[in-house]
């Protein structure tokens, strides 16, 4: 009896933290500042798995470090000209962006437009470090990256560079970038790519870098206010179209695939779905077999027909008839009436009252079964959410009008749906917490886990998983 207890605690808390992250994704998302952080929902998957922090980007040049006037930025912070005559091989000007580059996306690029090249022609493009000489043209010391316009070498952390590609000057644009997902940096002239560093790692933070060094040299940069002459976009789509090509290549037997979608239907209860699901795949051609069996081995058929039932109930929002259906068919699941289970079919039941415009019965109702959870500090936060429903003519329309949504129903009928699942006296001792989650989304929080590892790898470097985004990228 303890152990089932501790079961119905479990996905009580699970379910009740579920709602938890909906309300503060609700309240961040109507906040501006920068650091807001995407909340996630590993078992809905309604919000992407990422939780990477907003990165500033660079968008303008940085006016608050000096190369003691070997440079002037202009006005316009977007202009760098030298204005003197260079008598030293260190009266370099060197500049960087105001933000280094964001680490968390496939590809960061920018260009510059050269409108004068001096008498020399000696202006650079590249990435630097934070703490970086600016009397050294970038790539001459460690960690730095130079593309140089008078003799067309590439330089990586040495004064010695290595032929690359071709001379540029006046009148041409000139392009770096970083790619997150081989970690390279490439260049590009005239809306052309020009190559990569071969054998190199892109390491930590890199400021967007400008390089000028002869008398007359003026630069502008492109941040990408407007319009890049190298199409950035056609690029990034080809590097996605590799990754693409590579997880397509996968060969995944259908058994496999439709087990995992099977299970599914299973795990929440769809029964009519699953039965029609059935039916398709053995009128097919030819017809799939053998899959049944990858969702008979857990509990996944354990009270599907009175797991569908409830479900329905709940969507529909007749609280008191699943409560009675509860009370008779699975008592051990509400016979402890502050249960979180009981808390949340309660609070859906108040909503449910607002939803329809009994305002007055809302209020009875609340007074009349929130009280019993006023010495349960675990509940207090939520009581109050739905409590402020009450303060709002048009409650849907208000901070907490997610409250009103389908998406509430829903994880109050996943809540049931897990906790009669987990009185199944058939459940493996192993594998105790398995009605949490069908299996396939215990596969996509896999993937979500391993793509994470992945970038942790590589120094945090590139985009996050969103897989929303890929769902939606690969049905347009």
């Amino acid at each position: 009896m303890a152990e089932k207890e501790e079961n119905h605690d479990l996905v009580g808390s699970y379910f009740l933290e579920l709602w938890r992250l909906k309300s503060k994704r609700r309240e961040a998302s109507s906040t501006d500042e920068d650091n807001v952080v995407e909340m996630m929902d590993l078992d809905k998957n309604e919000e992407d798995f990422d939780s990477d922090e907003i990165e500033l980007e660079p968008s303008e040049l940085d006016t608050t470090k000096s190369s003691s006037g070997f440079s002037i930025v202009l006005p316009d912070k977007l202009s760098v000209k030298y204005p003197r005559v260079n008598l030293h091989g260190h009266d370099v000007g060197v500049v960087q962006a105001n933000h280094p580059a964001p680490l968390k996306r496939l590809v960061y690029y920018f260009e510059i437009t050269v409108k004068d090249a001096g008498t020399k022609g000696q202006i650079s493009i590249g990435f630097t470090p934070n703490a970086v000489n600016l009397h050294r043209q970038p790539g001459w010391d460690a960690n730095t990256f130079g593309y140089h316009g008078d003799d067309g070498l590439l330089y990586r952390g040495q004064g010695r560079g290595e032929i690359f590609g071709p001379t540029y000057t006046k009148g041409d644009t000139v392009g770096a970038g970083i790619n997150y997902a081989s970690l390279k940096i490439f260049f590009t002239k005239n809306g052309q790519l020009v190559g990569y560093l071969i054998d190199n790692t892109v390491k930590g933070h890199l400021y967007p870098t400008i390089g000028v060094h002869s008398q007359n040299e003026e630069v502008t940069v492109n941040f990408g206010k407007t319009e890049f002459r190298f199409d950035i976009e056609a690029y990034e789509a080809t590097e996605r179209a590799k990754q693409h090509i590579y997880i397509e290549n996968i060969i995944i037997p259908q058994t496999a695939s439709y087990g995992v979608v099977r299970s599914y239907l299973q795990h929440y209860g769809y029964a009519e779905t699953l039965e029609v699901f059935d039916q398709a795949t053995q009128e097919s051609v030819p017809p799939i077999t053998g899959f049944h069996e990858n969702g008979f081995n857990e509990h996944n058929m354990y009270k599907v027909e009175d797991r569908k039932y409830l479900r329905k109930l709940i969507k529909d929002g007749q609280i008191d008839d699943a409560f009675d259906n509860l009370r008779k068919l699975f008592p051990q699941i509400v016979q402890n009436d502050t249960s979180a289970i009981c808390f949340m079919l309660y609070c859906q039941k108040f909503i449910e009252l607002i939803r329809v415009g009994h305002l007055e019965e809302a209020v009875d109702y609340g007074r009349t079964h929130f009280q019993k959870f006023n010495s349960l500090k675990e509940y207090h936060d939520l009581v109050q959410e739905c409590a402020a429903l009450l303060a709002y003519q048009e409650p849907a329309k208000s901070a907490v009008g997610y409250l009103l949504d389908d998406a509430q129903r829903e994880n109050v009928a996943d809540a049931v749906n897990a906790l009669i699942l987990s009185t199944n006296p058939n459940l493996q001792d192993n594998n105790k917490t398995s009605y949490l989650h069908s299996y396939l989304e215990r596969l996509l929080m896999q993937l979500t886990a391993c793509f994470l590892e992945k970038r942790s790898l590589n120094g945090n470097q590139g985009e996050g998983f969103h897989l929303k985004k890929q769902l939606l990228a690969k049905n347009a």
